[in-house]
């Protein structure tokens, strides 16, 4: 049947399971949405920065078993969109990006914002497939979306010339492939848990790969439960994944982000065996590649990861499992306990008294503005069984992970990379996928004018986050950086902001808008933005600067240096 590439690559999308598209609407590429107007099986988002379509295109594929979808326009909107492409790549999160490219017979004129997309995305994209011929457009979608989705997932770039959607192909609609899944090894496996049944103090981390089961599979998170509880294991989320165990569960051996308190790194480091469920490894789960130690770590360490590729690239594992981690999850339990887990017991139980004494409810006030753990411990009286939680890049974050009590049956969504405006985008991504559920976004004044624009896009679709932002004036991470690296040296005068009324910011939007002057009135504030349900809410914090993260302070008296 003859048609045109864009209502084959529109056709392909839609059989491809993908009901929402993010964008900003771009000259190279009116062919595809043309033709996506004329289906009306696809919600095309139209966003207000190629960014924040990109950003809630990474949160939408972490929310489903599918990769999200972004179209760009090229030059400049690609170049817009790349922050989240990074994030993506480094977070292994499914993406296809359709970029917009000058037309076919200008190649290699330097026409209007041609660029070579093979060049400028190589180290942040898994491929870039450029179609030119009009009979590979399905087949190029359709290795895009195996290529995102397959072993260590991450984003894929399809490359569209503007002239080639109007062309007619009598190719055939290139079907989805199925997912090719590696299971463990019965030799591995009989390792593995020799392994556990020897260690009195083993250490399991779960991280992202985990997080993509439990999209796939809800009943994973209950899985993995069952097996901390069978074989007297703790266990442990890795950076920004908190949702994957209950915080409250005896068996949760403490949260393993960014600069984890001394208290509990230093029981940590007690292990005598480390499992790595999931979790692919970075600078900031291993604490600056010291725990484990890269490259030789100093205990044994069980890798399980879906990439056989990925184990053995910075750490020697003594054993590595290429295999989705819920697998091995499974085939431990069907295995049976071993005699002796009881042995774990005060292990367990030592770890998960050091995390409960962290979790609790405390803080001091602070003299300069509200200490940003009242606002923190307010929301999480609020959060429902099924909320999800966004978080932007800032040290604000510290506070999110030192007192919320994540759940399983809850989302968290950041970049785990650290990308800076991602919280409101992904945001605005989660209120559409997961409707008639809370959802509350984590800014800084940093990120909140980065990104909080966004704010727009939920008011034009009728979702309805809260955004809660810390406003302490300045960029709080660096500042804490400098004054750590540089102490006593003047640094205010380039970390500080002039920031607007958020407020006020947010009204204008047509949001309702709250201010949080001090801690007194964070309990009422809080519980006035969860009572709103028809409009976005905007939480104006006027936060403290002296109270740098959850858990440090600036060390003299009340004056910033």
């Amino acid at each position: 049947m003859s048609r045109t590439v864009a209502r084959l690559l529109a056709e392909s999308l839609n059989a491809h399971d993908i009901d929402r598209i993010f964008c900003v609407p771009g000259e190279s590429y009116i062919g595809l949405t043309n033709a996506l107007s004329d289906m009306n099986a696809i919600q095309v988002i139209v966003c207000r920065h190629e960014a924040g379509a990109a950003f809630m295109a990474v949160a939408d594929g972490r929310l489903r078993p599918r990769a999200g979808v972004a179209m760009v326009s090229r030059g400049p909107g690609l170049s817009n969109a790349m922050v989240a492409l990074h994030t993506a790549y480094h977070d292994a999160t499914p993406l296809v990006v359709l970029v917009g490219q000058v037309e076919r017979a200008d190649f290699g004129r330097q026409a209007l914002q041609e660029q070579n997309y093979s060049k400028l995305l190589a180290d942040i994209t898994k491929q870039v497939i450029e179609v030119n011929q009009p009979d590979q457009a399905s087949e190029a979608l359709a290795r895009a979306f195996h290529l995102a989705e397959s072993g260590t997932q991450g984003p894929v770039a399809v490359i569209l010339p503007e002239d080639i959607f109007d062309d007619t192909t009598d190719a055939p609609l290139d079907a989805p492939r199925p997912r090719a899944l590696s299971g463990p090894r019965g030799q591995d496996l009989d390792r593995l848990a020799a392994m556990l049944a020897a260690a009195e103090r083993p250490l399991i981390l779960v991280g992202g790969a985990m997080a993509d089961d439990a999209v796939h599979d809800p009943a994973v998170t209950d899985d993995l439960r069952r097996l901390a509880e069978a074989w007297v294991l703790p266990v442990s989320p890795t950076h920004r994944r908190p949702q994957l165990f209950d915080a409250r569960h005896p068996n949760y051996g403490g949260y393993m982000g960014i600069r984890v308190p001394p208290k509990l790194m230093g029981e940590m480091q007690k292990a005598d065996l480390m499992v790595a469920l999931g979790e692919r490894m970075t600078d900031t789960v291993s604490q600056s590649y010291r725990f484990p130690r890269a490259p030789q770590p100093q205990l044994p360490f069980v890798h399980v990861w879906p990439d056989a590729g990925e184990i053995g690239r910075v750490w020697h594992a003594e054993l590595g499992l290429a295999c989705p981690p819920i697998e091995v999850v499974r085939a431990l339990l069907a295995r049976g306990a071993p005699a002796g887990a009881e042995k774990r017991r005060p292990w367990v139980a030592g770890l998960h008294a050091i995390h409960r004494e962290l979790l609790e409810p405390v803080w001091d006030p602070a003299p300069d503005g509200v200490n940003f753990a009242a606002i923190v411990c307010a929301v999480n009286r609020h959060l429902a069984p099924d909320a999800t939680v966004t978080s932007d890049a800032g040290n604000f974050g510290s506070f999110i992970h030192r007192y919320l009590e994540f759940k399983p049956g809850q989302m968290f969504l950041s970049s785990v990379v650290g990308a800076m405006g991602s919280g409101m985008p992904m945001a605005v991504a989660a209120a559409l996928r997961r409707p008639h559920t809370q959802v509350v976004a984590f800014l800084g004044d940093g990120g909140a004018l980065m990104m909080g624009n966004e704010i727009a896009t939920a008011c034009q679709y009728g979702v309805n986050p809260i955004m809660i932002i810390s406003d302490n004036g300045m960029y709080g991470t660096i500042g804490m950086h400098t004054h750590m690296r540089y102490p006593g040296r003047p640094f205010m005068s380039t970390m500080r902001l002039t920031n607007p009324d958020f407020a006020a910011w947010g009204r204008s939007f047509g949001a309702e808008g709250i201010t949080i002057r001090d801690e007194s009135e964070a309990a009422d504030a809080i519980a006035r933005a969860f009572a709103v349900k028809t409009k976005p809410v905007v939480v104006h914090c006027l936060t403290s600067a002296l109270q740098m993260s959850a858990w440090r302070r600036y060390d003299r008296g009340e004056r910033l240096p």
